[in-house]
């Protein structure tokens, strides 16, 4: 069950507490990456200065998902389909092309107002995460995010071809799913079989 926010806690409160969050996270991977920088430069060893290249490039990948998943500052209408492209671009390189895994997006365009795209990317972000970490133990594989236009208004699907496993006890990113898909007044269908698992966010198009 989601509950409401508390009434001592204004919505500008919760705004300024989440960029403060998203603010301090960057600053610290932007910390990290500067001492890996530094560290490689220091070496001597070549071997040490591709494998701290390497964490660099790791930790700007994550620093391009966090910027992709920062709360928009204005509730404009957005192209949809490039918030999407531009989003899974950011996983790919974070976790995705470190392993035998192609990430593939299929999207229409399509107006949405930007607070809907950050919460269908939020929701979009933690299950291609969870295909990835889990669907393929090791193996190679094809996760697909299809983007388009149904008779309740959006349709967004996650698809991957790896070993699902059913009945799986929800843990606090498939409870914040939960929570976000509650937010977009939408329902998310999740279908577990021996070919891998489909996840399908329906929601309203509020215009």
């Amino acid at each position: 069950m989601v509950h409401d926010e508390p009434s001592s806690r204004s919505p500008s409160e919760d705004r300024l507490l989440l960029d403060e969050l998203t603010h301090r996270v960057g600053n610290e991977l932007a910390s990290a990456i500067g001492i890996v920088t530094a560290a490689a430069a220091r070496s001597s060893a070549s071997e040490v200065k591709v494998a701290l290249g390497r964490v660099r490039e790791r930790l700007e990948s994550w620093a391009q998902v966090q910027l992709a998943l920062r709360m928009p500052d204005y509730d404009t209408l957005i192209d949809a389909s490039t918030y999407l492209r531009q989003l899974c671009h950011a996983l790919a390189h974070s976790q995705i092309n470190w392993q035998d895994i192609e990430l593939s997006v299929r999207a229409a365009p399509m107006q949405l107002h930007a607070v809907q795209c950050w919460r269908m990317g939020l929701i979009v972000a933690e299950l291609v995460t969870n295909s990835a970490r889990h669907a393929f133990t090791g193996n190679s594989g094809a996760i697909n995010v299809d983007l388009g236009s149904c008779a309740a208004g959006v349709e967004c699907c996650v698809e991957d071809n790896g070993s699902a496993v059913g009945n799986v006890r929800p843990g606090r990113g498939l409870r914040i799913v939960a929570a976000l898909t509650q937010k977009l007044g939408g329902t998310l269908d999740q279908r577990f079989g021996p070919r891998g698992t489909r996840s399908t966010l329906t929601f309203p198009l509020v215009l």
